[in-house]
């Protein structure tokens, strides 16, 4: 959800260099800028959130990335057909998955950096072929993990991704805590860890 993520993208401008942005969330984003998204899903009510962000990253020194193309279908499920877009994307498909001009890209963004915070999925990873862009993406991770990179992935859906995928081993740190995950994200104290901290 874009509500969910919205303060740690907000709390990482100007820290990070660059924020992949994936999944269903990056519809709303696209929404704001005008684009055509199809029957894709879309929070309106934070369309308008969406295009403050992209605003303000314009302002920072960080690079919000948007996907270029989408793996469409007009539902998930059953014998769908599938079809490889950029966008504008036509009434009545919805984008499912990340196109391979993105996964390209974000993989390429990944390999050059030294740490990698990842939180969400890139599609529906449940289902064959909107797997794919997920799939790459941990790939991707796990390959500049090798190269020395830290990586982090929060969040329950994305580590039971990297699960599936059978490359949690690969990761620096994994955590299924999806909530706190968020919460360290938005530079938020953790009540226990203050605790401590007051201990001391």
């Amino acid at each position: 959800k874009v509500a969910d993520k919205m303060g740690a993208i907000e709390n990482l401008l100007g820290k990070v260099d660059t924020i992949l942005i994936g999944g269903a969330m990056a519809y709303t984003f696209l929404v704001s800028l005008g684009e055509d998204v199809g029957s894709s899903l879309v929070e309106k009510n934070r369309v308008l959130d969406a295009k403050k962000m992209l605003e303000q990253a314009k302002k920072s020194t960080t690079t919000i990335m948007l996907p270029t193309d989408h793996v469409c279908a007009k539902q998930i499920g059953g014998r769908v057909e599938t079809t490889t877009m950029h966008t504008p994307i036509p009434q009545g498909l919805m984008g499912l998955d990340i196109g391979p001009e993105t996964i390209k890209t974000y993989s390429g963004v990944l390999k050059k950096a030294k740490t990698i915070v990842w939180n969400g999925p890139m599609g529906v990873f449940e289902v064959s072929p909107y797997d794919e862009g997920t799939k790459r993406m941990a790939t991707a991770v796990s390959e500049a993990t090798e190269q020395g990179a830290v990586s982090i992935v929060g969040g329950g859906d994305t580590a039971a991704a990297v699960s599936l995928f059978e490359l949690e081993s690969k990761m620096t740190h994994l955590s299924t805590g999806g909530g706190a995950s968020l919460q360290m994200l938005e530079g938020k104290a953790f009540s226990s860890v203050a605790l401590l901290d007051d201990a001391l």
